[in-house]
């Protein structure tokens, strides 16, 4: 599911700065980009962020930011080895007779005379303030997602409706099924040449079997059941994507042996219109957490 979340707090001189965008995605994938001050947080990032988004891409960016007063970097300068540059340089005018003046500035230059020393932080000092504005940032994120999620649940229970007609229009053809067989046969034998009475027990021997074969209750029995248990997760605070998946998968399984078994034209006509609201859920439910 898509959504954005910001947050920001500030402590002793530092302000930590959190963002949060995310879109669709299957399975939980989450990228961290941290500043070298705060690696050591990136589990602890992690976790909190698991326990609040299941499900998706999620990319979070976090900001260090200390203050004009917090110590960024020291500067050191090594006496000795300036010493050991200006006898040198000394000795080598001395050597070849070379006149030159010697320079604080040329001193500076030289390699090793000057280093600069980034200031430390104490990451761990730093985790509770992270913790607050990465808080602040999920709480936008969650609330953005969950308007999301109600015009999602509002779209696939109303395509579960027009599932669950198609599954009342099945179940009210079932049993014309078999007669609709027996009439058929006999109209393929008559047409052939042959007199054959519909009460003919060789008939209705062959429709028996057929009627057996062709039976769908405990697909039917299935289906409705799946589509109570989908309405539910949908009616669910928790995370239910993949279960709405797994769901989906089974809905599909169900109608494609219904339109198997049942080998009837209206029977047919109806699968194929639950079929393509069915793709549309599993489309749908890709999206939700």
């Amino acid at each position: 599911m898509t959504g954005y979340g910001r947050g920001e707090c500030s402590r002793h001189g530092v302000k930590i700065t959190v963002e949060l965008n995310s879109v669709n995605r299957k399975q939980s994938d989450i990228t961290i980009n941290l500043p070298r001050e705060l690696i050591e947080l990136e589990p602890r990032i992690r976790d909190i962020i698991n326990t609040r988004v299941a499900r998706g891409r999620l990319n979070v960016a976090i900001g260090y930011h200390p203050g004009p007063d917090r110590p960024r970097a020291q500067v050191q300068v090594d006496v000795a080895v300036a010493k050991a540059y200006l006898q040198a340089t000394k000795k080598l005018h001395r050597e070849l007779g070379i006149d030159g003046s010697i320079t604080l500035d040329s001193l500076l230059r030289a390699p090793g005379v000057v280093s600069v020393v980034e200031a430390e932080t104490d990451a761990g000092s730093l985790g509770p303030l992270v913790e607050a504005a990465l808080n602040r940032a999920l709480d936008q994120l969650v609330k953005m997602r969950e308007r999301e999620g109600k015009h999602l649940a509002a779209d696939l229970n109303k395509r579960l409706g027009l599932l669950r007609s198609g599954v009342a229009k099945i179940r009210a053809e079932a049993p014309n099924v078999a007669k609709r067989y027996q009439q058929q046969l006999h109209a393929r034998i008559k047409n052939s040449g042959v007199e054959l009475s519909m009460d003919d027990e060789r008939l209705l021997k062959e429709v028996v079997i057929f009627a057996d074969r062709a039976d769908i209750t405990e697909e039917l029995t299935r289906l409705s059941s799946h589509l109570d248990q989908f309405a539910g997760c949908l009616a669910s605070a928790e995370p239910v994507g993949r279960t709405l998946d797994f769901l989906s998968q089974e809905l599909g399984r169900e109608i494609n042996t219904i339109g198997s078994k049942a080998n009837d034209i209206a029977i047919t006509q109806t699968v194929v219109t639950l079929k393509a609201e069915l793709e549309k859920i599993r489309e749908q439910v890709q999206n939700i957490e």
